[in-house]
């Protein structure tokens, strides 16, 4: 019988975000497996603190300086702080980093910790490409990719697609890499969105909806240029999600004189009352890594208009079976494919299936093989340190 694991893993807080919503998904199903499962917190406040599980043992560190700083701006360097003293003081078999903008966190406790500092487990969450980045800030991220892979022990991507990328970006072996899919919703829940029937009206303007953190990732300004352009008389658009980018969203919107056709919905738990009303999802990001709101789009039987975000796109829509693809920033393009919505495919039974390969029964399962396996790693690299002294 194997050994429960001890599992740390860093989170800021309960604000919104694919990546932290995932992690404490993951956290909640390995603790009601038995495995000890600690979330060290950097700050107890969020949109979406209700709605983490409850039975977690969240770890948060006082802020005891006498000027009682806002952790909330230096995020980073406290969770660093924070995560660095848990590990001085308590054992873990693993660290489980949810997301590209955690490695950070991880980096530092292997130059912190050095060999105390337990192996480490990347979900990467992200597109490695970044296209959206200069030149020089490319030069310099993918030399960040590469001390990850010097320094991190194992990396896991989202979708087959990801797997050369990581190999190639982290500058690691294939046996370093695993593939494990986006655990984006549990059983239950794809039994709901399975269940949606959908049936096109006609004569009537099309539902569009986009979900997301009002963030410049998404780049919700392109959308709305591009739904300006290609909406039809009796067209909506609402999205879904909240952000420091909505006034100036909300300003947007009213100089396109679209206040009749755009609503924002700000931020909810759960979007699949949104998904069930709509004729279509529109992702305009300008990187992902595999966006859990297509595979949920996927599984409520929508179609879906997305940019060219990340190298799982492709996949993920079916070569055309589940949505069209437009290039990254091209406003024209996604116009063009919001007039055209009618002529979208529609999503059979076998195409919406697709996105029971993405839940988190499956993830989680795998994740802890994943594991085990840079615990027995990092175990034989040890003991063939110590045992050649020179």
């Amino acid at each position: 019988m194997t050994q429960p694991l001890r599992i740390v893993l860093p989170i800021h807080s309960f604000e919104p975000g694919g990546v932290e919503r995932v992690a404490l998904g993951l956290a909640r199903h390995w603790q009601d497996l038995g495995h000890e499962v600690v979330v060290v917190l950097g700050r107890d406040e969020g949109l979406d603190r209700a709605n983490a599980p409850r039975t977690l043992d969240y770890r948060i560190r006082p802020n005891r300086s006498p000027l009682r700083f806002p952790t909330a701006r230096l995020e980073t360097l406290w969770m660093i702080w924070s995560l660095f003293h848990y590990l001085l003081r308590n054992r873990a078999d693993v660290i489980f980093c949810p997301g590209n903008t955690y490695t950070i966190v991880c980096v530092m406790m292997k130059l912190l910790l050095r060999g105390r500092c337990p192996p480490v487990v990347v979900k990467v969450s992200n597109d490695l490409v970044r296209a959206d980045k200069t030149a020089f800030r490319r030069r310099w991220y993918r030399c960040w990719l590469k001390i990850n892979g010097l320094l991190l022990e194992r990396f896991v991507g989202l979708a087959e697609p990801m797997f050369e990328e990581i190999v190639e970006g982290m500058g690691v072996g294939d046996h370093r890499v695993s593939t494990i899919h986006d655990p984006a919703l549990d059983r239950a829940r794809l039994e709901r969105l399975l269940a949606i029937e959908r049936e096109r009206k006609q004569g009537q303007g099309h539902r569009f909806v986009a979900v997301g953190r009002l963030a410049a990732q998404k780049n919700l300004p392109l959308l709305l240029m591009a739904f300006a352009e290609g909406f039809r008389p009796g067209d909506r658009l609402t999205i879904v999600g909240e952000g420091c980018g909505r006034a100036a969203l909300e300003r947007q919107v009213r100089q396109l004189a679209l206040q009749n056709h755009v609503t924002f919905a700000g931020h909810v738990a759960c979007p699949d009352p949104f998904l069930c009303d709509a004729d279509c999802l529109i992702l305009s990001s300008n990187y992902e890594g595999v966006p859990a709101v297509v595979i949920e789009a996927i599984a409520a039987g929508l179609p879906v208009i997305a940019t060219d975000c990340c190298s799982s796109m492709k996949s993920l829509l079916g070569h055309g079976t589940r949505g069209v693809i437009v290039p990254v920033g091209d406003a024209p393009g996604l116009a063009a494919a919001i007039a055209g919505c009618a002529a979208l495919p529609k999503l059979c039974a076998v195409e919406r299936g697709y996105a029971a390969h993405f839940t988190l029964e499956r993830a989680a399962a795998a994740y802890l093989a994943t594991m085990r396996e840079a615990i027995a790693q990092g175990r034989e690299a040890r003991f063939a340190a110590a045992a050649d002294p020179a």
